[in-house]
This record gives C-alpha cells, structure tokens and sequence, in this order.
C-alpha cells in the first residue's frame, strides 16, 4: 500500500454512519466511494453488532490502504466468540447476507486473527483497474 490512513471509532452503532463518511471523503475522486461505504458499513456493523467491540467502552478502528491498483478496507474490532463466515444465500434468515455482498464487489476479502481481536478487510479495484 502507498499510504494509509486510520480512525479509532467508539464500539456504538451511530458510529457506523461515521465510518462511512470517514472512508467516503478518503475515496472522493480516488476509488470505488460506492462499494468501499458498503464495506466498511457492513465491517463497522458487525463489529458492534458481533464482537466485543460493542460492549460498553468499545471500539473499532477503520483502515484504508491505497495501492496503485486496489484499495484496501480494513476494520478491526476487538474479537468475540463468533468468527465472520460467509452464510447461506438461500438462508430464511433476515440477516446474515453481509459477507455475501461483501464478497460479491471485492477483488478479495479475509479475516486476520489476533488473541486480542482481528481484522476483517477487503480489497477493492480502483477506477480503470
């Protein structure tokens, strides 16, 4: 990566709007804007949602990278019991499809484990990629 750019977020979901508006003004005439806030809303979400993070005195932290080719979001979370999967897509289930959409604009995607938390991110092919 060229350069990266991060911000710690309080573990709250009014936070994720912010998240968003943190990665939309980083990618502003430099990448995918779209497909990046779907994947750090999503990211963020389940962060607060899924794992400690969202516990009281929580965070979340947002990382973007820049490539020459790819841009890379990052969100790292302070951990939790269940471990981010990709769900059924034919599941009845309301929720769960996150990964999913995830998946289906990334050029790749995974999840870095940690004993104190992880990482979830996401590479995105910049305009003209």
């Amino acid at each position: 990566m060229r350069s990266k750019w991060c911000r710690a977020f309080p573990g709250v979901a009014e936070q994720v709007a912010n998240a968003r508006h943190f990665v939309a003004a980083l990618l502003d005439g430099h990448g995918p804007v779209d497909d990046a806030v779907l994947v750090v809303s999503e990211l963020a979400a389940n962060a607060v949602r899924h794992s400690l993070s969202g516990k009281v005195g929580g965070w979340f932290l947002v990382v973007v990278g820049f490539g020459d080719d790819l841009v890379r979001i990052e969100v790292v979370d302070e951990g939790g019991e269940r471990v981010p999967h990709l769900c059924d897509a034919t599941s009845q289930e309301e929720g769960g499809r996150g990964l999913l959409m995830i998946a289906s604009c990334a050029k790749d995607w995974g999840v870095k484990n940690w004993p104190s938390g992880r990482c979830v991110w996401a590479d995105l092919a910049r305009k003209g990629s």
